[in-house]
């Protein structure tokens, strides 16, 4: 009898928990839709993508992604290009803050595709993997020259730092480290705005370091 209340509490229990799982989510807000592109990053064999948040509707959320790697020619495209971004056709931003792999079907672009870029791939199949990083830009702080970054564990030593977006003026900087020591997240700049140079050299004794992404010019 003991061993049969065992059972039952076991089955409850893992009946409970299946049900919680199946449990739907709100449904997405339809103002999220829309085009948001993005900039592709790479450290090793690995492509990561960020967007570009702003400020307002539909991309007011600072997301970082691991993407598939497709093959060794868009590989060597993203590491050896200075700048890769994509134009994907419309979607909700909210699915890659919940954490869902999605597809999304992009132009790739060197250089900024809504500057002077190039088109390297028309309506490529971009698989969105594995969420690492999401941050609603709500209350935001008041521009300052205090930097604060926000750390993406990508295993025991290697970090990305995410700067937290102020208010106007401010910017959007992610930077790789390979981790021999501590890092500092909040320090300050010689102004609100500094140049990236000086932001790099904020994290030059950390470790190993590859600049990933910089932008000042659409926060200002």
């Amino acid at each position: 009898m003991k061993h049969f209340y065992c059972m039952l509490i076991l089955f409850t229990f893992s009946f409970l928990s299946a049900a919680e799982e199946k449990k739907e989510l709100p449904p997405l807000n339809p103002a999220y839709q829309g085009e948001h592109g993005m900039v592709l990053m790479n450290r090793g064999s690995k492509i990561y993508a960020t967007n570009f948040p702003s400020y307002k509707l539909p991309g007011d959320i600072q997301i970082v992604y691991k993407i598939d790697n497709p093959d060794v020619a868009f590989l060597n495209l993203v590491r050896d290009s200075e700048l890769i971004t994509i134009k994907p056709k419309a979607f909700n931003l909210q699915r890659l803050e919940r954490g869902e792999e999605i597809t999304v079907v992009a132009d790739v672009y060197e250089g900024h595709y809504k500057k002077d870029g190039f088109k390297v791939y028309s309506e490529r199949s971009i698989v969105f993997s594995d969420k690492l990083y999401s941050r609603k830009m709500k209350d935001l702080k008041p521009s300052g020259q205090w930097q604060e970054y926000d750390s993406i564990e990508i295993n025991k030593t290697e970090r990305i730092y995410v700067h937290k977006i102020t208010q106007k003026p401010s910017f959007n900087h992610l930077i790789f480290v390979d981790l021999t020591s501590a890092c500092m997240q909040r320090f300050k700049t010689s102004k609100r705005v500094p140049k990236v140079s000086e932001l790099i050299y904020k994290f030059v004794n950390c470790g190993t370091l590859k600049q990933l992404y910089f932008d000042a010019d659409a926060y200002q």
